[in-house]
């Protein structure tokens, strides 16, 4: 899989940085160090993905965001030495697909950037199918969820939780586990946030919210999702 990659970064070492790590995995890369020069060189030939830095010159990251996310569907992956939960929220608002703080690891960042082109189709992949679960549909390229054929509207991070549910149904998650899957709130949520995302979700995909037979718990473990057959389910919500 080999993708066009524009890297806007202003930190030139950063970028270089980013740009060498991309290249070992076989992507064409393009680096700029402002957001002008962002938004000029992704209108002059459109990448399969920008790996975008908030805090920029000329332009922020987040004005660079909303500006090409109302012209393309471009994938965005956006980097910011900001820390706190509002500024994450804000970036995914804006229409960024994913979220990565400084300091952070290259490696997680490759891996954030193989699954964001896997899901996209991006650099000759095949995009990813809707996820099946009984009723419940799960569709990472289009980030639609529906139960019996009627749309649920989720949050980024309900949406996060239910697609990594359903790509392996019936295995029980930790709290700790979902949290890892939350693309960088870990660092700024608890578990209790994972119980707070549960229960929204079965407001919105359970006949009985109180009596839950898709999103159940695993006492002293966690959570699993079901094909939504409460006879299936030796464990009960």
């Amino acid at each position: 899989m080999c993708a066009d990659v524009l890297v806007a970064e202003d930190d030139v070492k950063q970028a270089e940085l980013v740009r060498l790590y991309l290249e070992r995995e076989g992507h064409s890369v393009r680096t700029v160090h402002d957001g002008r020069a962002a938004l000029e060189a992704a209108r002059r030939r459109m990448p399969d993905l920008l790996v975008l830095d908030v805090m920029m010159p000329k332009v922020d990251g987040l004005d660079v965001c909303r500006i090409l996310r109302g012209e393309s569907d471009l994938p965005v992956l956006m980097l910011t030495a900001r820390s706190t939960e509002d500024d994450l929220l804000l970036g995914l608002d804006l229409g960024a697909d994913d979220y990565m703080t400084k300091p952070y690891s290259p490696r997680e960042l490759m891996a954030r950037v193989r699954t964001l082109l896997r899901r996209t189709g991006a650099g000759g992949a095949r995009p990813e199918p809707a996820l099946r679960v009984g009723a419940l549909a799960v569709d990472p390229v289009r980030h639609q969820v529906s139960v019996d054929g009627r749309a649920v509207e989720c949050t980024p991070g309900e949406f996060r939780v239910l697609e990594l549910m359903a790509a392996e149904p019936e295995r029980v998650f930790t709290r700790e586990q979902i949290l890892g899957h939350l693309h960088g709130f870990d660092r700024y949520i608890t578990s209790r946030t994972v119980d707070v995302h549960v229960m929204n979700l079965r407001k919105k995909i359970e006949p009985e919210p109180r009596r839950p037979v898709r999103l159940v718990t695993v006492y002293g473990v966690g959570y699993k999702l079901t094909d939504g057959d409460p006879w299936s389910d030796p464990d009960g919500p």
